[in-house]
């Protein structure tokens, strides 16, 4: 079987990560994978393998197992039906990284990486705007400079390691939804999947 094609999207917190992955969904045959969507869910599925793992993770701050998040990204890939896919958020570290190498090299072929640049103010006062309405617990300040800490400590090297491989897309995320969707199209427009 051929192997699926994969988009990882990263940026930090209010990027905009979501809102393309919800353009590029309605005008691309993609299907968006959030990793943290997928153990969330896991966790409240009845007789979920996984669910209790995960709930003592989320309860005590840790990260769940590198081999968890993909077992569940390769499951909804099969379940899908599809062959195109993002993947939102993830790698986000080393180990993220590492543990996909591992476990998806056979399964699907990582295509390009959508780095949704934006500047630390732009994205915290996104995200601090969103929190009034989203109900996230995250969408905080004091979270917020956590988060914001983890993305620039953990998740730039990955998107430096995917740009001396020639994978990177830096998108300039804090033009208008629609303007930074017009770059993003650019990069579509021109992979060949």
């Amino acid at each position: 079987m051929a192997k699926y094609n994969v988009l990882f999207v990263l940026g930090g917190p209010g990027a905009g990560k979501g809102t393309q992955c919800d353009y590029i969904v309605r005008d691309y045959d993609f299907v968006h994978l959030s990793a943290g969507d997928l153990l969330r869910e896991e966790r409240q599925r009845p007789g979920s393998q996984y669910g209790e793992e995960i709930e003592g993770h989320i309860r005590s701050g840790t990260i769940v197992p590198v081999q968890i998040t993909c077992s569940l990204l390769q499951r909804a890939m099969e379940n899908s039906g599809r062959k195109n896919f993002l993947i939102d958020g993830f790698p986000r570290n080393k180990d993220n990284l590492e543990g996909w190498n591992k476990a998806m090299e056979e399964v699907a072929d990582v295509k390009r990486v959508l780095f949704f640049d934006c500047d630390e103010k732009v994205c915290v006062d996104r995200c601090l705007n969103r929190g009034k309405t989203s109900g996230r617990s995250d969408d905080n300040e004091e979270s917020l400079k956590k988060r914001i800490h983890t993305y620039n400590t953990s998740t730039m090297p990955i998107i430096e390691h995917y740009r001396k491989l020639n994978l990177v897309s830096e998108l300039h995320a804090e033009q208008t939804p629609d303007e930074v969707f017009g770059d993003v199209k650019k990069v579509l427009d021109d992979l060949t999947l």
